[in-house]
């Protein structure tokens, strides 16, 4: 809850302040220029006063150090969004002729694009976690993995697979577990990737990405986040800082209402399947026997709406929205079936929500005539 306000009671301060500043004053334009040339060979942040809202900002610097010391890294660096924060990681692996990563399906439907489309020049090879190590080349730049991963859950051993990377840097994407649940870097991980859209705002209402890594790496994402302008803007950095104050709090009581809400639909006759990661979250995804769709046109208290980790209950049909860029072949044999639903949990209260999510299912089950109820539940996976 300290992180990145250490400084404030010296100001006589208690809330950070949010510096909107786009440009700083300089009369001393050699020391300015000393710094700059700092920057550009190190990517270090710049000594001394803020220059630039693209080279830094104050209000966001906190956060970062905030997201660094809860990751367990020497630094972070955000951006305007986890796709501009991917991008980042991808385009300093390439500028070093690194161009290869190897990747380990499900992924976010976006992340899954970007690398199979190549659009930042990149060159990828899917595999499973057993198959890392074999897929490896001498131009591999990254490993990428999601764990728990979207929207399956599927899980990982991150400390064996960044055995299995070597030397190549591993990125696990961290957005569904938080640093509540899992810290990758004390498994290995060289980069932790979060949509920080997600958890760490917690409330939907902030756009923002951030990678968690040691200082070197840090250095050439500002380098790319300068060259690019994908900077995150000071009044999202100020939400994000006081999102983490009360991540550990809903991450928890949202969990605990995942996890029951998860017993329940294991034991409803129109879910064929729930699947609920060993780690615990909020997150929790099921196949349903009737038409998908219907769940979704049949909530009132739960949203229909993409994205997740808001403190109000969201539900979604990965094969329809976050996972259709995906193809179809690659996104069923991923696990990512037709009737697949995914739910992020909020705050509500539990009874709430399942006479909710229990009334949606059973109208499904009545409109739809493509398979039969069976007669008893389905197994948590």
């Amino acid at each position: 809850m300290h992180a990145g306000r250490d400084d404030l009671a010296r100001q006589g301060l208690h809330a950070p302040p949010i510096d909107l500043s786009t440009t700083y004053p300089s009369y001393d334009s050699r020391a300015e220029a000393a710094r700059i040339d700092a920057f550009a060979a190190t990517g270090a942040e710049p000594d001394g006063p803020p220059v630039y809202g693209r080279l830094g900002n104050p209000t966001v610097a906190r956060f970062e150090t905030a997201l660094a010391r809860l990751e367990g890294t020497a630094s972070a660096v955000a951006f305007a969004s986890g796709m501009a924060a991917l991008s980042a990681v991808l385009l300093a692996r390439a500028s070093t002729g690194l161009r290869h990563v190897v990747a380990v399906r499900p992924l976010y439907g976006c992340s899954d694009h970007l690398l199979t489309a190549g659009l930042l020049g990149s060159e990828v090879t899917w595999t499973d976690p057993a198959g890392i190590a074999d897929a490896l080349r001498p131009d591999t730049g990254l490993v990428m993995v999601e764990s728990p991963a979207n929207p399956t859950l599927a899980e990982v051993d991150l400390r064996a697979v960044a055995h299995a990377c070597g030397s190549v840097p591993l990125l696990a994407d961290n957005t569904f577990a938080t640093p509540v649940l899992q810290r990758p870097a004390e498994q290995g991980a060289r980069l932790v990737l979060h949509s920080a859209t997600k958890y760490l705002g917690g409330h939907g209402d902030v756009l923002a990405g951030v990678v968690a890594c040691d200082e070197e790496f840090a250095g050439q994402l500002r380098q790319i986040r300068f060259a690019t302008g994908g900077v995150l803007h000071p009044l999202a950095g100020y939400l994000l800082l006081r999102g983490l104050s009360t991540l550990p709090v809903r991450v928890r009581a949202a969990s605990a209402t995942a996890a029951e809400l998860a017993r329940r639909l294991a034991a409803d006759p129109h879910v064929a399947r729930v699947h609920y990661p060993r780690i615990g979250g909020a997150m929790v995804a099921f196949e349903v026997h009737g038409d998908p769709h219907e769940v979704i046109a049949g909530v009132r208290l739960v949203t229909p709406a993409v994205s997740l980790g808001s403190v109000d209950t969201l539900i979604q049909h990965p094969a329809s929205i976050s996972h259709r860029i995906v193809d179809e072949r690659e996104r069923r044999g991923a696990g990512v079936s037709d009737r697949l639903l995914r739910l992020s949990v909020g705050l509500e209260d539990v009874d709430d929500l399942w006479d909710d999510l229990r009334t949606a299912l059973a109208a499904s089950a009545t409109a739809s005539t493509t398979a039969p109820v069976p007669e008893r539940g389905a197994a948590v996976v």
